[in-house]
């Protein structure tokens, strides 16, 4: 990473061709077509709010919340002491994995003190993940092996990858691993069409036949592995983007379609301070406008165009007029925006009201004393409520108890609940239903009935120094059970033809957001920064603006596979199965 010059990040993504290729704005845009409200700034929104200033647009952005959206960090109310900064907390942490491209490249244009490469070099190798297992079973390594993109080459070559060296005889049988190996086999195998036409419409748990094996395949490779690597329920996933996101890691921890990052990264510090701060004032130097605490409430619609945004500010109601309008907020805002008259002007957006959200939030466990578990991410896969974590401190800059809180804080154990409606081990409540005490004895609970399940004593009660659960989690005493003000979307069966391209049918209305059609094609920081993309380019068009589009990235395509892909089209156009799809 300390080679790598920003010169080569932007040479390597396109941007510097891109910057070089803007010109001019075309008269009329000049005159009175370069206005642009962003509606929402979260990654989305930032997102196109960069790409657009940079070709001449004047944007503002209106967010109801917080810059940064799910990817911020929230500074724990009431907890700065002598000077300190606040605790730092989180919606949940964050995860750069090597396939993303989208946001390395804006990453590498963003200023940050004397780092050669912006705020990309503050990206940082995760390290060694753990897969704790609980019921005195042996905790696991998944992938401390790095494959030679040779063992992914082949049909064979990946199933004696997977069976030798991944799975087999390790996390699930020999017998159970070559079976997954095959599922798997089938996927990769699999042509464009089949992926779209039947793995669309098949959930992960049906394609790998999870009903029909052990309880420990459907632990680990059915359930397990889908909640930890892509936070989704594999009962109702799509197998096409489930199978797409196994392929993208399988290649990343090969070092093929990374641009040689590591595969697993994460920032060295709280995500404002070492990236959305330093980005929200690149962005204000360029002369992006921000206005906080606007909520918008409606779309103003006349003649196939939004006429206006109307919004509730901390001044009272107002309306938001602009040329162009890029509606960055989350689905289930956007859903609350579609009135009779929207809805005449482009009956497609209909389809937003069918897609899915969950819910997937962290909580932060700051502690006394050091404790030794490992220095990447952990994976409790039998944790009823499929934790994940990771220790900050080590892989931050700063002096942790030195720099937050009143001292005696020395790390961050920052954990994310991706089940919420399963009980739990000590109240039999899923987490939706417990308050947030309960939430925080019952995830500790879970994380030592894996780390000490063999009788160590790993985390020690008396190391907590105290929690902090995501803000978006809300209790309400009377119902007993929880909201959540930021849910997340869930890639569900067939939900493909529900997501829209940035384009809408209003001449000025675009959308931008995770649940958009994107080439990573899940809720992730990645989609959102490309949709943000997707939506600038769109308007860019529209507009008849000189310059070029931002650049738009896709996921590595196995090269070596295209023969067998070319004989799976012939196959399903003729109603056929997978040559590997048999028993």
């Amino acid at each position: 990473m300390g080679s790598l010059s920003r010169r080569s990040v932007l040479r390597g993504s396109g941007v510097a061709a891109a910057a070089m290729a803007v010109g001019p704005l075309s008269p009329a845009l000049a005159l009175d077509r370069r206005r642009v409200a962003v509606l929402g700034g979260g990654m989305a929104g930032l997102a196109a709010a960069h790409e657009l200033v940079e070709r001449g647009f004047e944007v503002t952005v209106y967010e109801r919340k917080a810059l940064g959206g799910k990817a911020r960090s929230i500074p724990v109310p009431g907890t700065a002491r002598g000077g300190r900064r606040a605790l730092p907390g989180e919606h949940g942490f964050r995860f750069f994995p090597g396939f993303y491209h989208h946001i390395p490249d804006t990453m590498a244009r963003i200023p940050f003190g004397s780092n050669e490469n912006g705020v990309f070099d503050n990206l940082v190798s995760a390290g060694m993940p753990l897969f704790p297992r609980s019921g005195g079973r042996d905790d696991q390594n998944l992938f401390g092996l790095i494959p030679d993109p040779r063992h992914l080459a082949t049909p064979d070559a990946v199933k004696r990858f997977i069976v030798n060296e991944l799975l087999g005889g390790n996390m699930i049988s020999p017998v159970d691993a070559t079976y997954f190996a095959t599922r798997l086999v089938v996927f990769l195998s699999s042509c464009d069409e089949r992926r779209l036409g039947q793995w669309e419409q098949t959930s992960w748990w049906d394609f790998v036949r999870a009903e029909q094996r052990s309880p420990e395949y459907q632990t680990v490779a059915a359930r397990g592995l889908t909640r930890a690597l892509v936070a989704a329920k594999e009962e109702i996933a799509s197998t096409r983007t489930i199978g797409n996101m196994a392929e993208a890691f399988l290649y990343s921890f090969a070092g093929v379609g990374t641009n040689g990052r590591p595969p697993d990264q994460i920032l060295n510090g709280p995500t404002n301070e070492v990236w959305i701060d330093p980005w929200v004032d690149l962005l204000r130097s360029k002369g992006v406008r921000f206005r906080s605490a606007t909520t918008i409430t409606g779309l103003q619609v006349a003649g196939g165009r939004i006429t206006g945004a109307r919004a509730r500010t901390a001044s009272g109601p107002a309306t938001i007029d602009a040329d162009w309008f890029v509606s960055a907020m989350p689905v289930e805002r956007v859903t609350r925006l579609l009135s009779p008259a929207v809805l005449r002007a482009d009956p497609s957006l209909e389809g937003l009201r069918g897609l899915v959200t969950d819910w997937m939030n962290g909580i932060q466990f700051y502690l006394k004393r050091p404790v030794t578990i490992t220095d990447g991410h952990l994976a409790f896969l039998d944790s009823p409520w499929s934790l994940t974590g990771i220790l900050q401190a080590g892989h931050w800059t700063n002096d942790f108890a030195a720099t937050y809180g009143d001292g005696t804080a020395v790390d961050c154990l920052s954990v994310d609940v991706s089940d919420w409606t399963t009980p739990g081990i000590l109240y039999g409540k899923p987490a939706n239903r417990c308050t947030k005490a309960e939430v925080r004895a019952e995830v500790w609970a879970q994380m030592k009935a894996s780390l000490e399940d063999t009788g160590a004593s790993v985390l020690p009660d008396d190391v907590l120094h105290s929690f902090f659960l995501d803000p978006a989690i809300k209790w309400d005493p009377v119902s007993r059970r929880n909201s959540n003000d930021e849910p997340l979307l869930i890639n569900t069966v067939d939900s493909w033809k529900l997501r829209p391209t940035a384009r809408t049918a209003l001449s000025n209305l675009f959308l931008a957001g995770d649940f958009c059609r994107t080439n990573v094609d899940l809720a992730t920081m990645e989609g959102a920064n490309e949709s943000g993309r997707q939506a600038a380019n769109a308007i860019l068009a529209e507009s008849g603006a000189g310059g070029a589009p931002a650049p738009i990235y896709r996921l590595h395509r196995p090269p070596e596979w295209e023969a067998l892909k070319l004989v799976d089209q012939q196959l399903y156009r003729l109603g056929l199965k997978n040559t590997f799809d048999v028993g």
